[in-house]
């Protein structure tokens, strides 16, 4: 009986209407359901959302395709989007997002995910879809888009100099140069108009000087 469900369902992230499909054979599906998340066969990931339980997982679920789903518009940025593109060391505990909604905080079973509110302008612009293998595709800012949001998004830094734009990147986030040099001043500088932002402009100016004294132009 469990095979045959698992079978209906196509992915380990699947929503409501997937799993009323998958139950359609039940004269009362949502007793069934009740009783799948009862015994750990499915996990709520909150309201209309869910992941199938560890003994039927084919793969691990993907907690990015989740962070696309569970609050949106959204995608992810911020220190998730930088980790994954290698720009920072540290391992982020939460998944990080930009939305065009209000900023929340969701606790789940399958960790916490952080959404920060951005203007419609800087959410529009910067995003993009990645299809990893045989994992679900996700949608995730560019490396230009994610350092730009959390620098946008850090209060108080005060950042009014290449120099102190350098020193924040190195103490606070430990972004090797060689790393900032990859990036494209160019997309920085249509971040920076679409927030706009000075201190976004003054990340262009530090790539611009990297990437010259790297080689890059």
């Amino acid at each position: 009986m469990i095979e045959s469900i698992r079978a209906r369902i196509p992915r380990e992230e699947f929503d409501y209407q997937v799993l009323l499909d998958a139950l359609a054979e039940y004269a009362r599906p949502r007793d069934k359901i009740s009783d799948l998340l009862r015994k750990g066969v499915i996990v709520r990931i909150k309201k209309g959302l869910y992941v199938l339980g560890p003994e039927l997982r084919r793969r691990p679920y993907s907690r990015e395709l989740l962070a696309n789903l569970i609050y949106g518009p959204s995608y992810i940025s911020l220190e998730t989007a930088l980790q994954y593109y290698g720009l920072i060391p540290e391992r982020v505990e939460a998944v990080t997002s930009v939305t065009t909604g209000r900023s929340r905080k969701f606790r789940t079973p399958a960790g916490l995910f952080v959404y920060r509110q951005i203007p419609l302008a800087a959410y529009r612009f910067g995003m993009t879809r990645i299809e990893p293998g045989d994992a679900p595709p996700f949608f995730i800012a560019t490396p230009e888009k994610a350092l730009s949001d959390k620098i946008r998004l850090d209060r108080g830094t005060g950042l009014r100099s290449i120099d102190q734009m350098r020193a924040y990147l190195d103490k606070s986030l430990r972004i090797e140069e060689s790393s900032l040099a990859g990036l494209d001043p160019k997309v920085i500088d249509e971040i920076g108009d679409r927030y706009p932002s000075t201190k976004i402009r003054i990340l262009a100016g530090l790539v611009r000087h990297l990437r010259k004294a790297d080689g890059h132009e």
